[in-house]
């Protein structure tokens, strides 16, 4: 039966390369195709170059170089080669726990990013919005708000916990800066986060139920949006606010501003 023969296009289909690395690796020894025409020196690969292909292609997965996949392809020696496939099954299964591992990750801060897109349709300017009674854990106060602290905001509360208090505790996705406005002092400022699962302890504390007034701000213009939330409060509600939440609201990777609220009905 007369063997067959492909062309160096469909080799490269079949192997899921391109004609250049074929020709790459002729170049360099690694799979030279069993036929070239004398005259048009155009490469025919065998079934048997496609499987050894298809072994490179394999083996770069794992991030082998490609002098080391010639070095294993030469091997002649049956207990080396069962040697390097079963290391290299092992490094398959970790690379592929590693992926799975990535992957989580990578569906957990979508459907975080997506929870935060569709609970963010808020309107412009200064608007009102309800919430329950919500009991949030108080840091210790801060002399300033920074970034880094925004990011990790969670480790300022699981500090305060002990070991046996640690699973009575939960906290939600949300960080915030609680102020007290009836204070001139920088140190009213503290980061705080909404419980949603605790147990009687100092440090807690109950925000009333009822009416917020609510906008959002950037940190560049923070001061003016707070001096219209406040202003509005007294205008409209008769109510000088003795407290407000600094909440983040994440606006893209790495990204976000800032919500402001104050308390001005039950």
């Amino acid at each position: 039966m007369e063997k067959k023969y492909f062309a160096i296009g469909d080799a490269a289909e079949q192997a899921h390369m391109t004609r250049e690395t074929l020709r790459h690796y002729d170049r360099i020894g690694l799979v030279r195709p069993s036929k070239v025409d004398a005259y048009t020196k155009y490469r025919y690969y065998s079934a048997e170059d496609i499987v050894r292909l298809n072994t490179v292609h394999a083996l770069q997965q794992m991030d082998l170089p490609l002098q080391e996949i010639k070095r294993v392809l030469e091997y002649d020696d049956l207990s080396k080669i069962v040697a390097f496939l079963e290391q290299a099954e092992q490094k398959a299964d970790e690379k592929i726990l590693a992926l799975q591992r990535s992957k989580a990750k990578i569906q957990r801060a979508r459907q975080d990013y997506e929870k935060k897109l569709h609970g963010r349709q808020t309107p412009e300017g200064v608007f009102t919005r309800k919430f329950p009674a919500r009991t949030i854990m108080l840091a210790d106060p801060v002399d300033q708000v920074t970034a880094d602290d925004l990011w990790s905001y969670q480790r300022h509360f699981y500090q305060r916990l002990s070991p046996e208090l640690k699973a009575e505790f939960a906290f939600e996705d949300l960080a915030g800066v609680y102020r007290d406005t009836s204070s001139r002092d920088t140190s009213s400022s503290r980061y705080f986060a909404v419980c949603s699962q605790f147990t009687e302890m100092d440090g807690l504390k109950t925000l009333p139920a009822g009416t917020y007034l609510c906008a959002d701000c950037t940190e560049k213009n923070y001061p003016e949006v707070l001096q219209e939330l406040i202003r509005t409060a007294r205008a409209e509600y008769h109510v000088t606010p003795d407290f407000l939440l600094q909440i983040v609201v994440i606006s893209g990777i790495l990204q976000w501003k800032y919500q402001l609220q104050v308390f001005v009905a039950a």
